[in-house]
């Protein structure tokens, strides 16, 4: 992987556009999340089988940019905003009032900053907002995908994301995408206009 194809994302220090959205605030590592169906994975460094739902959660009444506003993926958001401003892709609103639905592997802020200290960078307009795309499209895939239908019982599932690229899933929920690997640790994070999966790694979609 080369440094300067992947300055990846820095800090944003507030999401004012779309701070007095009135939404409940949420925690993405509680279990017990109001108004989520949040489905918490058991992994152990011998790799613990996926706990995976029979069935999708319902539609919940938060969508899924509120729920990462506040639920602090501020390095997401952040993110969305930076590819907003520099090329009107008008993700924040197709995440905040879209009707479609999506399933959204969702990086956590840690998630980013193993990545700004392993490539050496700050913030994200380090990095050309075309790629910021790119990396953000790989993170979405159409349809409303509970785990159920992400994780298979047995061997790999490929998933097909926005940006046309694949990436593979097994049991584990651990997740095999082109440039590194990466573990889904919160899935069936419910929102109304999709899901969310929390994953501990930033997905590159080219080595």
């Amino acid at each position: 992987m080369k440094t300067n194809n992947f300055k990846l994302f820095g800090s944003l220090k507030a999401f004012i556009l779309i701070a007095t959205l009135s939404i409940v605030t949420i925690s993405c590592d509680n279990q017990e999340t109001q108004g989520m169906d949040v489905m918490n994975i058991s992994k152990t460094a011998t790799g613990e089988t996926f706990k995976s739902s029979n069935s999708a959660p319902k539609p919940g009444e938060t969508p899924i940019a509120g729920i990462a506003i506040n639920a602090g993926f501020n390095e997401l958001v952040g993110a969305l905003v930076y590819v907003d401003k520099e090329l009107n892709a008008g993700l924040v609103n197709l995440f905040l009032n879209g009707k479609d639905q999506y399933t959204v592997f969702a990086p956590t802020d840690a998630a980013f900053k193993n990545l700004y200290t392993t490539l050496g960078v700050n913030k994200i307009t380090d990095l050309p907002p075309t790629l910021v795309l790119d990396v953000l499209k790989y993170h979405v895939v159409e349809g409303r995908r509970a785990a159920n239908s992400v994780v298979p019982p047995n061997g790999s599932r490929t998933i097909t994301t926005l940006l046309g690229a694949t990436f593979s899933v097994d049991k584990n929920g651990m997740i095999t995408a082109v440039g590194n690997t990466a573990n889904i640790t919160t899935a069936n994070i419910s929102a109304s206009n999709g899901i969310i999966h929390v994953v501990d790694t930033v997905l590159l979609p080219i080595k």
